[in-house]
Order: structure tokens, then sequence, then C-alpha cells
């Protein structure tokens, strides 16, 4: 198996049996045999062997799914096809408990403990939690989840084989097994610390949430995205509704090929049909840090399929969200910060061309043709230095009808590559052979087929291919590209259709028949190298100019054309691209059913305008073929891709694909709805015991904002932080008044504190005792500009006083202190007090 090798049991000539290892692996790996004992013996049987992914492989062991999801269930139930395992009733069989973790770059699979060493085969067994309360696993109690393991104790006793047939269940949580151990190592909130544990190693990691794919807003715009969304097998209202991870949630769509950085987008959708948020609720849409098809090398950690996601993306959920409360502070950092909801405001829906019919084109910028060539022809060809895809489409003519030969052509094979991916091919099988597949489907020309449940969706390198739950007969194959290019074959009766899907990135890339994408349809006819073809603007339906002056320009032929690109098709029996060829094919090129149909078939043109109404497309095709059929399925087709468009523009025009974005819920409390659209009125209420403060509603506008709070944003705050908050809103406000006065008062204070020491420093005195001076103070007194102040306002009130002149004071401003001249009389002296 790959590079796994293990040894079986012959049973006969025709028959041996080996038992699949566990691998890293995902889809067709090589498979060989040998049934010498010789190690060294070649292997003289090969082979491909398809591995399942554990998510999608087919469910070998039943287990309830609620109790296995709790810490503490009273017990856990399983149940099991019996004869899966031998057909022997009274086997005996080993039941045990493995575990996975990623500690190192190599992932590990670890034997845990044995549940049950010896009990009858009986198709169902009961576990009890209980019993394992006292076990210690020191070496494996950071594992988080795991499987159940089935297998014969004695497999020689019952079916005479040295190897045992195994079942093995698919993930679940090892809660109910670790819970006592968890306990014992962390307390109580065994949870919220392993929980903060993982946060931290997580934030060691890549933010990758603004790398993935944007979700679109509504699940109408998600089923019609097939170039990067496909079904979530955890949430498929088509297959499985349960969605136990996203309750509420009608269907999830997830990311469909994982890209080099092997990411993962999920959108789920509430019954409204609008995107569930992580921002409101825990069950909301939210990225992954890993794929569920892994990528290569599958045997490194974080790209192991199913189980790194499993590691990184689902047991953290548990951890933070479903074993602790929906509002603590893990659940909340898981939602909003390590796997937030990417708003879905900057979503932009896929352009989209088709062939349909007899056959009919209508273009990325919705140029509306008919196309009658004979051969193999390009499709789409892109051929940049950021994007590189090839779609082919095989042109056979139609059978006759009851009057002889129809001159025209239908699609009967479809190619497709994405830059270095594998060729998927879908052909239409024949009439006769229909009566089970109505498709056969090639990857790298060897055929696939889609006819179990695990076998729906497959993965080859940089595609994935999946026929939808709803199909049985293999007539709908969707193909998807890593570059987000998307190709959808469809057939009914033995017609087909083809629906392309490109992102924006391909805009102005492409060239073939279904057009220049550059929203102009002017240059829609577009040779390969590089002319354009006028289109006509009076005669848009003329069938002759189209074919011979541009559509025959994208036949393909044997030898390599840069400019078309190679040769896409898979054909048998040394057939060449010139055997579905014939340039000289001379089609009906009269558009309108009476200039076909003859008079006389007067019954024809009545049946046609019954079929058909005014559509020219149906009208021709019935005209040409007398196929009712044929007819029926050209109108279908035309208004399932008219819907199509139809939704697209109205995401572009229509008020309601206006999205205003992401409004959180406050912590403890919760919103009225979870819209945001415009118009849309959201109402905060808190828990009990707490008090909303804040904007009570808000509206989204139609300019696709909500509405400015006009009290704050809304918050939910207990009793106690409520109280503290208000007594520090009052106490800032008292602060705010109080501390203008108190500055003014303390500068008032100073003031006052200065004159007076001024006053007491210098004292003037008159009279006839002349008055001493200590030291004795020269003409020239050098004095600070307060002292200055203070003797100038004594000399003036001395002057008052006395009626008399002191004399002029005379200063010179050089530096402090400030040089002073004074000329004082004899009578006036001054005094400088120690």
């Amino acid at each position: 198996f790959d590079d796994v090798t293990v040894s079986g049991t012959v049973v006969d000539s025709n028959r041996a049996i080996c038992v699949q290892p566990y691998l890293n692996a995902e889809g067709y790996v090589r498979f060989e045999i040998s049934t010498s004992s010789d190690t060294n013996s070649k292997y003289n049987w090969k082979g491909r062997f398809f591995i399942e992914t554990p998510a999608t492989a087919t469910e070998r062991i039943y287990i309830d799914e609620s109790s296995v999801h709790e810490t503490n269930p009273a017990e856990i139930k399983i149940t099991w096809d019996k004869k899966n395992l031998t057909s022997v009733d009274s086997a005996q069989i080993r039941i045990s408990i493995w575990g996975y973790r990623e500690t190192t770059i190599r992932p590990e699979l670890l034997y845990i403990d044995l549940i049950e060493g010896s009990a009858v085969n009986s198709g169902s067994y009961v576990i009890s939690p209980a019993n394992f309360r006292t076990r210690t696993n020191s070496a494996t109690n950071d594992v988080r989840f795991g499987f159940i393991h089935i297998n014969l104790t004695n497999p020689t006793q019952y079916e005479g084989l040295t190897v045992s047939p195994v079942l093995w269940s698919k993930p679940i949580p090892l809660a109910w097994y670790f819970r006592p151990q968890w306990e014992r190592q962390f307390g109580s909130r065994w949870a919220e610390r392993m929980c903060n544990q993982w946060i931290t190693d997580d934030r060691y990691l890549k933010n990758f949430a603004a790398e993935v794919p944007q979700c679109p807003c509504t699940l109408e715009h998600a089923l019609n995205d097939k170039g990067r969304f496909l079904p979530d097998f955890d949430c498929d209202k088509d297959a499985n509704p349960n969605c136990f991870y996203h309750y509420g949630a009608v269907h999830c769509v997830r990311s469909g090929a994982p890209r080099q950085e092997f990411r993962n987008e999920q959108c789920c959708y509430d019954k409204n049909h609008y995107l569930m948020l992580s921002y409101d609720q825990q069950w909301g849409s939210s990225p992954h840090r890993s794929h569920n098809l892994g990528y290569l090398p599958w045997n490194e950690a974080n790209k192991v399929p199913t189980l790194s996601h499993w590691f990184h993306d689902i047991s953290p959920f548990c951890l933070c969200c479903l074993w602790q409360q929906e509002q603590a502070v893990g659940c909340e950092t898981f939602r909003f910060e390590r796997r937030p909801t990417q708003d879905c405001v900057a979503y932009q829906a896929p352009s989209v061309a088709t062939v349909f019919g007899d056959p009919h084109i209508i273009t990325f910028d919705d140029l509306e043709y008919t196309f009658n060539g004979k051969g193999e022809f390009v499709l789409l060809h892109a051929n940049s230095k950021k994007q590189k895809i090839d779609v082919q489409g095989r042109f056979e003519q139609l059978p006759d009808n009851r009057y002889g030969e129809v001159r025209a052509t239908q699609l009967t094979a479809v190619a497709a590559r994405d830059n270095t991916s594998s060729i998927i091919e879908v052909r239409l099988r024949p009439r006769h052979s229909q009566w089970r597949y109505h498709l056969d489907v090639f990857s790298d020309g060897r055929r696939i087929y889609f006819d179990r449940p695990s076998l729906r969706m497959q993965h080859f390198p940089g595609v994935t291919v999946y026929m939808p739950p709803y199909i049985l007969n293999q007539s709908e194959i969707v193909i998807m590209f890593e570059s987000g290019a998307g190709v959808e074959v469809v057939e009914n009766e033995g017609f087909m259709t083809t629906r392309v899907y490109l992102p924006w990135s391909f805009m102005n890339q492409t060239r073939g028949l279904l057009g220049n994408w550059s929203n102009d349809v002017l240059d829609d006819f577009t040779l390969p190298d590089g002319l354009k073809v006028g289109v006509p603007t009076t005669e848009i339906n003329n069938f002759e100019i189209e074919n011979f002056q541009y559509v025959i320009g994208w036949i393909i032929e044997d030898k390599e054309d840069p400019e078309k690109g190679v040769a896409l098709f898979t054909r048998e029996n040394g057939r060449t691209a010139d055997f579905y060829a014939n340039k000289t094919f001379v089609p009906e090129y009269r558009k309108r059913p009476e200039d076909i149909i003859p008079s006389n078939r007067s019954s024809d043109l009545e049946r046609a305008r019954e079929l058909c109404s005014d559509k020219y497309q149906c009208l021709y095709d019935y005209a040409l073929s007398l196929n009712r059929d044929l007819a029926h399925f050209t109108l279908n087709y035309l208004n399932s891709f008219t819907e199509i468009k139809a939704k697209k523009r109205r995401e572009v025009e229509s008020r309601s694909m206006v999205s205003c974005g992401v409004l959180e819920t406050p912590r403890f409390g919760r919103k009225s709805n979870f819209m945001f659209i415009p118009g849309a009125r959201v109402t905060f209420e808190c828990n009990k015991d707490f008090i909303l403060i804040g904007d009570q509603r808000r509206v989204c506008t139609d300019q696709g904002k909500w509405d400015i709070p006009e009290y704050g944003y809304t918050e939910c705050l207990r009793q106690q932080e409520y109280s503290s908050r208000q007594a520090g809103i009052t106490a800032g406000i008292v602060m705010a008044v109080l501390v203008p006065i108190l500055l003014a008062l303390v500068c008032g204070a100073y003031r006052l504190l200065v004159k007076k020491k001024t006053e007491d420093d210098y004292d003037v005195k008159d009279g006839n005792v002349p008055v001493r001076i200590e030291p004795q103070l020269t003409k020239h007194q050098e004095l600070d500009n307060d002292e200055l102040i203070a003797l100038r306002r004594k000399e003036t009130e001395y002057q008052k006083k006395n009626r008399k002149n002191l004399g002029v004071v005379s200063c010179i401003t050089l530096a402090p202190p400030v040089a002073c001249t004074r000329n004082l009389p004899t009578f006036f002296s001054v005094s400088s007090r120690p």
C-alpha cells in the first residue's frame, strides 16, 4: 500500500486477504501484491487503491453522537455490522481506543487503552466511562480525540486467518475517557486551562483567517459558486442535515480544493439562508487551519487528511466552546480571534459562461450566439503568468430525424485542466449504455466512478471532482480547480450542457468560444492570434458569419498550438483530432422554424411554439431535430443559466444583497436576530443580573453600514462592574469641576504669600530718624524683580503720603538679578532684615 508493506493470507489460488494499514494519504495510491515469502521478490500484480479520508469514509462503527461529545456520559452505545468481521456469531472481539496527536513534525497514531478484551461479536456494545476513571495514561493523556477500534480476538480460530479484519470509527472526542485524568492534572476548570494552552500554541502559528476565500452572504450564491465551494459532509441539506457542530444551520459549504496554504473555508447558512457568523454565536461559520483533504506531503503535521483538521480545528472547538459556556473567555477568543468568520461584504460571485443544446453559447460577457462546428474546439484558454486553464469541448453531429440528416451538432465531451493539475474528461455515454451511468469520467485517461458515498468526492493533483449527493446515475459532475475555477457538466436524456465558473482573477485573460471576459461583448470574437472579428450589431445570430469567421479558428488539431493549448481528450483505438473534425461540414444556417420546417408540416411548427414559446434556441433545436427532449432540455438549460446570471445581477443591483457586515453580540448578552442586510433592526438584551449600557438598538442603513451609536457601543455589565463604572464616571465629573477651582485657590494663596513675604522683607520707614541699613547699601543696589516691585510700591505710597519726590529709579535689564540704580534722598534708607 503506497510505501507501507503488510503481510496477508492466501486463501486459495484465486483469493488472498490483507488488511489496509494506517496510511497518511487520500485518493488513489500505488497498490502491489506479491505471493512470495521472499521480501526481495518482485510484485507481479500492480494497480491502484483508493484511500478514503476518515471524515468521508463509509461509517463502520455507529456511535451515539450526543453522548460521545459529553464530558461525563453515563454510557456510550456503539453498534456495527457483525458480518463485516466474521460470519461466526460466537466469535470473540477486542474493542480498544486509539488516539492521534501532532507534537512534532511527524504525526502519531497511538494505542491508548483496551475497552473490552473478549466480547461476543453481537453487533453492539455499551461503554461505561465510569470504569476508566482511575486509569492513568501519562504517555497519552495529552490526546484530545481518537477512534474506536474493533478486531477479532483470535482470527485463526474462526476464519483460519493470520490477520484479523478491522473496523475503525470516525474521529471522536475523548473527554469521556480522559476527563478524570484531566481533572487531576488541571483541576475542575480543566477545559478552560487546556483551551488557554491551545490558544497560546495557536498564536505561535500564522493567523490565516484573512487568507481564505470569503463566504457568500446567502445560500443561493454559495450553491452557485461551483468553482470554490462544495457541500460540507458534516452539514449537507441533501445527505447529512444533522449539523452537529453548527446547530441551527440548514446547509454548509466548504472549500473544494486545498491550495498551497492547505487552508479551508467553511460557510454555514441559517433557515433564512443567510450566513451564520461566529461573532453572533458559537455555531457560526469558521475557517479551518487544515483542509480535510490534507496536502502533500501527507506524512507531515498539519497536512494529514481529516486528522490534522480535527487536531487544529474540531477538538479546540470542543475544548473552548462545546465543553465551556458560549460566552466563556476561551470560546470568545476562539470565535473572535483564532477562528473568526470572514465578513461577506467583499464577496464577488464568479462569472459564468455556458454551452448547451444544438449547440448554443452564452459568453462571460452575456453574448449569445449559436455554433455548429464539428470536431474538438477550445471553449476556454488562459495562459498568463498568473492564470493557466484549458477547457475543451467535442461536438458531434446529431442523429438523423425521421426525415433524414440533421445538419447540426451537439456537445458530447468536455476536458479540462488547470495549470499543472490532472486532466479531467467527462464524456457522454451512448444511449444504449446509460442503464446505470450516464456520463463517463476520466482522470488522466483512467475511468473513475462515483457510485458509493465515500467516492462522491475524489481528489487528484490540483483538482477535486465530485458528484452531488442527490444524483444517483452519474449524470452531473462538478470539477473544481485550485485556482477557484469550476466546470459543471450536466446530462439529461442524452443531451449535455457545460457551465464554466471563473473568479475575478481571470478577468481580461480568457480566450476561446466562451469569449474574452472583459465586460465588453465587442471583443468576445477574438481569434487565437489576437485578431478581433467584429460582432454583428444588426444580425447577432447570423450563424454563417459566426461559424466561418470566428468559430473555425478555435478548432483543435493534433499538433500543439501555444495559442490554443494541447489537446486534452483521451482517444481510444488510435483516433486523432481529425477523426472528429470536419471543417467542410455545412450546418443549417437558417434560424427561424418557418424557414426550416416546410409549410406542409404545420403540426411541427405548432409543436415548436408550444414547447418553446419565443426562445429562439429551443425553436431552432426542435425545428432541426424534431426531438422533444432536445428542445425541452435546451429550454431547461437556458432557464437555469438565466437564473444563475439573475442571481449574480441581484447581488450587485438589489438592495437585499448589500451587507452591513459584522455586528458583534455583546458578551453576556444576545441579539434579537442575526440579520445584516439594509433595513435590519437588531435589539440587544442582557442576561439576568447584567445591565445594558450603550445603544439598545442598531439599524443597518441603505449604505451598507450600521448606524453610528448615540450612547456608545453596547455592553452588558455585572451590577458590581456597572456600579464601579458609574462611580468612576461620577468621580470624573466631580474632579473635572473641583480641580480648576482648587488650582485657582492654590494660585491665589501663593500670590498672597509672595506678597506678604515681600512686604515683610522690605520695610520703608520715614521720619526724622534715619533708617539704619544692615548691611549698609550703596547707591547701586542689586535687586531681583519681586524686590524691585515691592520697593516701587513702597516708594509710591511714601510719595503720596509726604508729597515728595524720592528720586528716579532707573533699571537696566541685563540678566537676573536686575541691576537698578537709585538716587535716594538723605532722609530715606532701606532696611534689609537677616
